[in-house]
């Protein structure tokens, strides 16, 4: 099996990195000064508690520009807000349509608008804890296995694919079970990234628990309405505990790449111009117009994240305070 991983920032570069370096065939697609510096470099620049390498592997500029003849699968690792133009150069390779694509993304609405368009989605719920900041590198923050990566059809399912691309997760030295009912763990990790922007907007982030549960309490209540299944806390704590009783993997301290924040951080950090926050809290905003349940604060975090992009100015720019000024201004 080839796979062809689509967005090689912190997680897709962590993954192709650590599946590159188990003798996985792999093949990175990337763009811009991260596509120049690996081109230069000869592959990608891991980092992780253990160790630094560069690690050698193949990237192009574009779907294009890769193998497909060798049972070819696409890791689709790119943000939620570039899937559609991501998917498009897939799309275009002939007989594209009949990949298997698996959405290693945060959130819950990627999957559907892939199955629109390909014959064969899988679906990734992502625990691994990484960053890129830097062009040509990446950083794993995890010390143990390097994650969870629990895969399965969409919207359920297992079949010898789903296996085979778990077993090369495995290979790579990542935590992976084939799960038929893998969505209902996406709904619980979109819990936790309902304050992925707190973390980015927020100077006092520290202080702003009773937000993020606000958040969850608004998710839960629009799950239940919904009918919508979920894994619940004691659940993904044991999914994440060994057979010794530990944890399967820990956050790890990496010298000289201290790690600031999650993945909304990173891209206000980099100025990107754009955030995934309108695709996960976003997602509990619809869900709760669908539904008949309320969502302010919710809704609050997309105009925080709205006003963050239109500043340019980094991370930091709101308070707590300016944050419920703007909930009381929806009531």
């Amino acid at each position: 099996m080839h796979f062809i991983v689509l967005g090689a920032g912190a997680i897709g570069g962590v993954i192709g990195a650590k599946m590159a370096q188990a003798g996985c065939s792999v093949e990175l697609i990337a763009r811009g000064e991260h596509l120049d510096v690996m081109r230069r470099q000869g592959g990608i620049s891991l980092v992780t508690p253990e160790e630094r390498r560069l690690v050698e592997v193949d990237v192009q500029a574009s779907v294009s520009d890769c193998d497909w003849q060798n049972e070819a699968v696409v890791l689709l690792c790119v943000k939620s807000q570039h899937t559609t133009e991501a998917v498009q150069q897939i799309l275009n390779v002939p007989g594209g349509h009949r990949l298997p694509i698996v959405s290693i993304q945060n959130g819950v609405s990627n999957e559907p608008v892939l199955a629109d368009l390909f014959e064969r989605v899988h679906a990734t719920v992502v625990n691994l804890p990484a960053m890129h900041l830097k062009p040509g590198e990446v950083v794993s923050y995890a010390s143990g296995c390097g994650g969870i990566l629990d895969t399965g059809c969409f919207p359920m399912g297992v079949d010898e694919c789903n296996d085979a691309i778990v077993q090369g997760f495995c290979a790579a030295g990542f935590s992976a079970l084939s799960d038929p009912q893998v969505m209902r763990w996406k709904y619980a990790k979109l819990l936790r990234n309902l304050g992925n922007i707190l973390q980015a907007a927020l100077s006092d982030s520290e202080a702003a628990g009773d937000i993020a549960r606000s958040l969850r309490k608004e998710a839960l209540a629009c799950y239940e309405q919904a009918g919508i299944d979920c894994a619940n806390r004691d659940e993904v704590a044991a999914r994440h505990t060994a057979e010794d009783g530990g944890m399967l993997y820990a956050m790890a301290e990496v010298p000289g790449f201290e790690r600031t924040a999650g993945s909304t951080w990173q891209s206000v950090a980099r100025n990107t111009g754009n955030l995934e926050t309108h695709w996960l809290n976003g997602e509990i905003v619809r869900l709760g117009e669908a539904v008949g349940v309320p969502t302010p604060a919710n809704a609050v975090c997309m105009q925080l994240a709205d006003r963050l992009v239109a500043s340019g100015s980094g991370p930091g720019l709101f308070t707590t305070a300016d944050f419920y000024a703007e909930l009381a201004a929806l009531s």
